[in-house]
């Protein structure tokens, strides 16, 4: 199987778009994280789930955890007002690098080893040219194991 038959349509965010926007997005679709797009709409970095969680831990909370024991909820309900008015860029960590792109006749194996070498919940499918970078679409981690699951058992059938 290639990786162009294994991406999937899936939702991405420019760095410019709502912080807070983007946050809904990761919690009502339960996503592993977003693939955030340039102004070109090409590929520019992913932001975890995880990345947007610890943009809503004060950074006091993150040096000293037992200062969370000691917020009370009412504080604590707060913390999204954090990312009001903030944009995915700016929530991007300072570390993040351009996110892994697999080429269209990738096979499983191969997108399966890149996510793996990068630790990426997610893998883009594009084509590259002298126009720039396409999007095909999405591979996630559980849908690539789904896939390779899949695949096994029809061979142990067969």
């Amino acid at each position: 199987m290639r990786a162009r038959d294994l991406a999937v349509g899936y939702e991405t965010v420019s760095v410019d778009s709502d912080a807070l926007d983007a946050a809904r997005l990761l919690a009502e679709h339960r996503l592993p994280g977003l693939l955030v797009l340039d102004e070109r709409g090409e590929p520019k970095a992913i932001l975890p789930a995880s990345q947007m969680v610890k943009v809503l831990v004060p950074a006091y909370v993150i040096e000293d955890p037992t200062l969370a024991a000691v917020v009370d909820e009412k504080h604590a309900d707060r913390l999204c007002a954090s990312l009001e008015g903030r944009t995915v860029g700016d929530c991007l960590s300072s570390k993040a690098e351009p996110p892994p792109i697999a080429a269209p006749d990738d096979t499983a194996l191969e997108v399966a080893a890149l996510m793996a070498r990068v630790r990426s919940p997610l893998v883009a499918v594009a084509e590259k040219d002298k126009a720039g970078t396409h999007l095909i679409g999405v591979i996630t981690a559980s849908h690539l194991l789904h896939e390779l699951l899949g695949a096994t058992g029809r061979s142990d059938k067969g």
